[in-house]
């Protein structure tokens, strides 16, 4: 990426909980609990403006967006250590505490079959095994045991349905149609 996207072109991995250490590493709280695709970045978008800040000025989105090489990252206790290049001290570090960690969908790690990233979910269409639409993916949480995929109408992003993302409840995904087919009826609330 060479010209500064929008906000709207990046996905949100982490946000900077703080600085690491005198040399400049940042400590950043992931999104995933695994953040593979944080990990395997070798560059970053950063941003100031809070995720859908009322009133700020969509012009000043690219304006904010700032691109760092990654020297090196790691996950450690819950959260990833990153050595940005340009960053070289802590005062740096800690001016960046609050920023918004983004990267180009396209960067991301290819996944096995059966695995999927939960962003490329936000969307789709949901049906169940009787052809019936429940809704959209509004979108996907995680409760501890397994993910959630939250369900309703896109335009208004209104919940109508909080469904387990298991194996025995979600018969198909197929990405390329932005269809899931779930084992859920309509009338389970």
């Amino acid at each position: 990426m060479t010209n500064p996207p929008t906000l709207d072109q990046l996905i949100e991995l982490g946000v900077v909980q703080d600085a690491q250490g005198l040399q400049g590493q940042i400590k950043v709280r992931p999104h995933a609990s695994d953040p593979v695709a944080l990990l395997s970045c070798k560059e970053i978008w950063l941003s100031l403006i809070p995720r859908r800040s009322a009133g700020v000025d969509p012009s000043l989105e690219p304006a904010s967006l700032r691109l760092y090489r990654v020297k090196q990252s790691k996950f450690h206790s819950g959260t990833v250590l990153i050595a940005l290049d340009g960053i070289a001290d802590r005062d740096q570090a800690e001016a960046l505490k609050g920023a918004r960690l983004l990267v180009g969908r396209e960067l991301f790690p290819k996944v096995e079959s059966d695995s999927y990233y939960w962003v490329d979910l936000i969307g789709c269409q949901v049906n169940n095994l009787q052809g019936e639409s429940l809704g959209d993916v509004i979108e996907m949480t995680d409760n501890g045991a397994h993910g959630v995929i939250a369900i309703g109408d896109a335009e208004s992003q209104a919940v109508k349905y909080l469904v387990p993302f298991v194996k025995e409840i979600v018969h198909q995904v197929d990405l390329p149609n932005k269809l899931i087919t779930l084992d859920w009826q309509a009338d389970w609330l």
